[in-house]
């Protein structure tokens, strides 16, 4: 796995200015970091391959300014102590951050395929991601290539995205038979809307979404 590692990073632009350790990681394991967590999930291809899910720790609830207001609360510091958890009094009236703070959030969530069919288990591990970044190796007329050698199309992406409620989709690991990703982009809008194209060192904002828990709404 090191040795993989360091020819991978012999590919690219830039020398990282910190230690990589690689670790083969199998399918379930979750590895922590800090205030994330990357679990690898088993997908299906024609040679073993993982996809990964990256999660972020849980988020404060949204602080409600309007609420705030109208309890007498001014802007400025005393905001900031209630969105801390803190309570503040205003003319003699103590006020608790539940009046003005929604219930926590969860965290931001990143899934990324790796090579593989349309896969289910990897769809439920992505389930309400902010992002996806899915394989979509050709356009559905060579469905039957992408089945024969583990790929997914870019209409099996997308279907994939709006099963799983995902905010975001991104395609990647396009064919180079397609000198314009268009065909596959348009493929992938005409399922699920928020589709894009991923472009080599590509910097996105990732704006979490309101999808419900996936074990909560499954269990209605």
């Amino acid at each position: 796995m090191a040795a993989t590692m360091n020819a991978i990073l012999g590919l690219g632009y830039f020398n990282p200015g910190f230690e990589i350790v690689a670790k083969d990681l199998e399918d379930g394991e979750v590895v922590a970091e800090g205030d994330f967590t990357v679990r690898a999930v088993a997908v299906e291809h024609t040679v073993p391959s993982l996809g990964y899910v990256l999660e972020g720790s849980q988020r404060p609830g949204r602080f409600n300014l309007e609420k705030a207001m109208e309890l007498g609360v001014p802007p400025g510091p005393l905001f900031g102590l209630l969105q801390e958890g803190r309570e503040v009094e205003i003319n003699g009236r103590t006020i608790t951050p539940s009046l003005v703070v929604g219930p926590p959030r969860r965290g931001l969530k990143f899934s990324i395929s790796g090579d593989t069919r349309p896969c289910q288990k990897f769809e439920e591990a992505a389930y309400c991601s902010d992002v996806l970044v899915h394989e979509s190796t050709v356009t559905s007329d060579l469905i039957v290539n992408a089945k024969e050698y583990g790929h997914s199309t870019a209409r099996q992406a997308a279907e994939l995205a709006k099963r799983a409620k995902v905010r975001s989709l991104y395609l990647y690991h396009i064919s180079n038979r397609y000198d314009d990703p268009q065909a596959l982009l348009d493929e992938a809008r005409a399922i699920f809307a928020d589709t894009y194209v991923a472009e080599d060192l590509m910097a996105i904002d990732v704006i979490g979404s309101e999808c419900e828990d996936p074990v909560d709404e499954r269990s209605e």
